[in-house]
Parts: C-alpha cells; structure tokens; sequence
C-alpha cells in the first residue's frame, strides 16, 4: 500500500461544516472515518459541490438503486478501484445484489445477464475503456432507457470513473470497516 499523498483531513483542516459533513458521511458508510471525504473535505466548497452533484447520481439518480451499484461496481472494477468495490459491495447489497451477482457483475456483460442489465454493463465498460459510445450501444441503450435516464447514466459512469482517478491519484487509503 503506497502513502496518501494528501491525507484525510482533522477538524483544522476541513473546517466545522466539512468536518460535521465528513463524520456524518462516515457514519453512514459504517467507518470511524471515510478516508474518500475526509480528503476530498479538504477542497472546500468544492468538496460540498461535489456532494451534491455526487448525491445526486447516488443515492438520488434517475435509475435504480440496484442498476446504479451494478454500474458503479461494474466502473469500480474497470478501474481497479478497491476502495470503491469495498464500498460499494456493501451498498450493494442493501440494494439487493447479493454475492452472486456481485461476482457476476465483476465477471461482466455475458455473465448470464437480461439484454437489459447486459446493454447497461456494456455501455459501462465501451464508456471507461474508450470514452465514448458506439452508436450501436447507444441504440442498445436507448431500448431501455428514456433520454434524461440515458443522459443521467452516462454522468453516473463518468463520475465513478473520475473518483476512481481521483482515489488513486491522491492515494486515498482503503477505509476500515
């Protein structure tokens, strides 16, 4: 395991506002401290920006909860982002993936899945591995979701596969749980 680069920020650091945001956060993913918020508390209004918009692809996006943690494991894994999987396995399951599908998910869009949960792990892995989507998948996609949800899935994949950039590049330390 490497250093942080920036380390979760204390109280000092991240002002009253973050740090009562931060241990709030952190109590509601089942940790003494989220390392992810405790660091990115650190920037500020920015960090609070970020929340909102985060928050508002999960837990308050336009697709199911169980579809938005197939897509957020599936970017998770795409990216080689434990920290993330480690979350998100447990988010997961509260929405209804249990360990199987888990598994299945990490194995990816020819695991047995419907053409629905298939186009979405698709779309997911064409947008992380290239940036775009082939006009075939979109059209795949577009057979399951209506515009806003198809334009609110490619802002899910796009904001997972950044904080899986940002997570490695600060080195944010695997929380303990």
């Amino acid at each position: 395991m490497t250093t942080p680069r920036v380390s979760p920020g204390t109280f000092g650091d991240l002002g009253p506002i973050n740090w009562l945001v931060v241990r709030a956060m952190s109590l509601a993913t089942g940790t003494d401290n989220a390392h992810i918020f405790a660091t990115l508390g650190r920037s500020k209004g920015l960090f609070r920006g970020w929340l909102h918009f985060s928050s508002r692809m999960m837990p308050f996006g336009e697709l199911s909860r169980r579809e938005t943690e197939m897509i957020i494991i599936r970017v998770a894994h795409r990216r080689s982002c434990e920290y993330e999987l480690d979350h998100h396995r447990r988010l997961g399951a509260k929405a209804g993936i249990d360990q199987s599908a888990f598994e299945r998910i990490l194995e990816g869009p020819d695991a047995g899945w419907g053409d629905r949960e298939r186009t979405l792990l698709l779309a997911a892995d064409e947008l992380v591995d290239t940036r775009d989507l082939s006009d075939a998948t979109w059209d795949a996609l577009r057979r399951h979701l209506t515009e806003r949800k198809a334009i609110a899935f490619t802002l899910l994949v796009g904001q997972y596969d950044m904080l899986a950039t940002t997570i490695g590049a600060l080195r944010v330390q695997r929380d303990e749980f």
